[in-house]
């Protein structure tokens, strides 16, 4: 006991030490002192982030007590900074996925997916990846995960009733793990579909005001590829690994249809959140202009007088006040979505998307940014897709370790400095950084869907270690170079 008591004060009182130590012993520049007080502070806020000695969301507020006080930034400048356009277009993607949880339309898309797909274990395996996954382009890789496990282990027992556990084999493993996976990787495919791919836009849009617009529909463009080919190799490796031992005979998805009956018919609810939820998707993908090198598909934007004024945020608003709006049949008098429901949004994750972006801007008024790029030249010389490979294998590795977000939040601001000391495009480093954060495929400590599997009991950490080392070298060859062969033509990079 005394041991863990140690241990935890020691946590909470070396972050707070060392930006003492860096502020004043530690400064590694005299003629500007904010910089080993910002080093300082984010030393801090990534110990205490990592560590989770503090709640992530408290240690998140930090910037709002310490930068006013080291004179960094005033405490009215940083407190604006937590509150932005991506908060909202973040609120709204929620709102949204809590809109299809409670009328259960998850359920229903999943159901109808599995009568097509469930003919064999192979097919039953990328039927449940691919409905997780692209799910996840809209909805938590959290929320996901817990909802895609219960129907998966459902369906393992149903298949213990068709063959024996010996003739299984591994396949549990297999279909679980690949819940997990995929409501990982889907994430990376829309800008909404993880919190990562929203700070990055953040990060990069404050730091180069004049750069190409990041929009969900040239993301879009962009991602897809390196979803695709994530989620086929997870697949394949996944069915490779945990295989049943011999050719099993085609399933009858009689189970699939029973189930699928038990939903009753689509209701009034189920058919309105459908609506929303590929009105949202139109709008989302057709709203700024579509370049696609020398060709263009005009957006739905462009109608409006100040077409620039309408951000993604806009439509997430929009869609959020639809559902406050749209009536309920089976609850006579009530909307389609309630306060009680929006009240579960995750506020805060909300909080720590502030305390990135606070981070960020501390980076850029205290110096430290500027300072780095004086010192940063290590890769200057090499090849770019050298230089690409080195960011995205960097951020695999500490990702495995780190929660996705917090690993992203830390490297972003550095590459803002290293693409300026390089002299190339900063898009060139910080799209792979955004994406490899996401790519936790190792540990149950490295993303949400994987602890949530790992809680079930019906995995061991060692069926893990393997098919995730792969995808994860996998993922670092496919994000960079579809960055340097099709990145480039996509956000028109020279």
């Amino acid at each position: 006991m005394a041991h863990s008591t140690f241990k935890k004060y020691f946590k909470l009182i070396s972050f707070p030490l060392a930006f003492i130590a860096f502020s004043t012993i530690f400064n590694p520049e005299e003629s500007n002192p904010k910089i080993g007080m910002m080093i300082g502070i984010a030393i801090w806020m990534i110990g205490w982030w990592i560590t989770e000695i503090v709640p992530i969301a408290i240690t998140s507020l930090l910037p709002i007590l310490v930068f006013p006080i080291t004179g960094i930034i005033s405490g009215e400048e940083i407190s604006k900074v937590y509150f932005n356009e991506v908060i909202f277009l973040y609120i709204g993607g929620f709102l949204l996925a809590l809109a299809i949880e409670k009328w259960e339309v998850h359920k229903r898309i999943a159901s109808r997916t599995l009568i097509v797909f469930g003919q064999g274990t192979l097919q039953i395996l990328a039927g449940f990846m691919l409905v997780t996954s692209l799910l996840s382009m809209w909805m938590s890789n959290t929320s996901i995960a817990l909802l895609m496990l219960p129907i998966g282990i459902s369906v393992v027992e149903k298949l213990k009733e068709i063959y024996s556990e010996k003739e299984l084999g591994k396949f549990k493993t297999a279909l679980l793990l690949g819940i997990a996976y995929a409501s990982s990787i889907g994430g990376m495919a829309t800008l909404i579909g993880t919190p990562t791919n929203l700070v990055f836009v953040k990060i990069y849009e404050s730091a180069f005001k004049s750069g190409v617009k990041i929009n969900f529909a040239n993301w879009l463009i962009f991602a897809f590829p390196i979803y695709f080919i994530l989620i086929v190799a997870a697949i394949i490796v996944l069915y490779l690994f945990f295989k049943p031992r011999k050719k099993l005979e085609i399933i009858d998805n009689t189970f699939f249809k029973i189930e699928n009956m038990k939903l009753g018919k689509t209701s009034y609810e189920q058919k309105v959140v459908l609506f929303v939820f590929f009105l949202f998707a139109v709008l989302m993908i057709f709203r700024a202009n579509i370049d696609i090198g020398s060709f263009q598909i005009l957006g739905w934007s462009s109608m409006f007088d100040h077409s620039d004024y309408i951000i993604d945020a806009v439509v997430a608003v929009f869609i959020s006040i639809l559902l406050f709006i749209i009536p309920s049949k089976t609850n006579p008098g009530k909307t389609i979505m309630d306060w009680e429901t929006a009240s579960k949004i995750p506020w805060g994750i909300i909080l720590l998307f502030g305390g990135g972006f606070a981070l960020e801007k501390g980076f850029e008024v205290s110096g430290l940014t500027h300072w780095i790029t004086t010192k940063i030249g290590l890769l200057s010389g090499n090849n770019m897709i050298i230089i690409m490979l080195a960011a995205c294998f960097t951020v695999l590795l500490i990702t495995q370790f780190i929660a996705n977000v917090t690993a992203a939040q830390a490297l972003l601001p550095l590459c803002v400095a290293l693409s300026i000391s390089l002299n190339i495009n900063p898009l060139l480093l910080m799209i792979p950084i955004t994406f490899g954060a996401s790519a936790a495929f190792l540990l149950p400590i490295s993303t949400p869907p994987n602890a949530i599997l790992f809680a079930t009991g019906q995995i061991k950490m060692k069926e893990m270690l393997l098919p995730g080392l792969i995808l994860i070298i996998i993922s670092g060859l496919t994000i960079s170079l579809v960055m340097n062969y099709w990145g480039v033509y996509v956000f028109g990079i020279k």
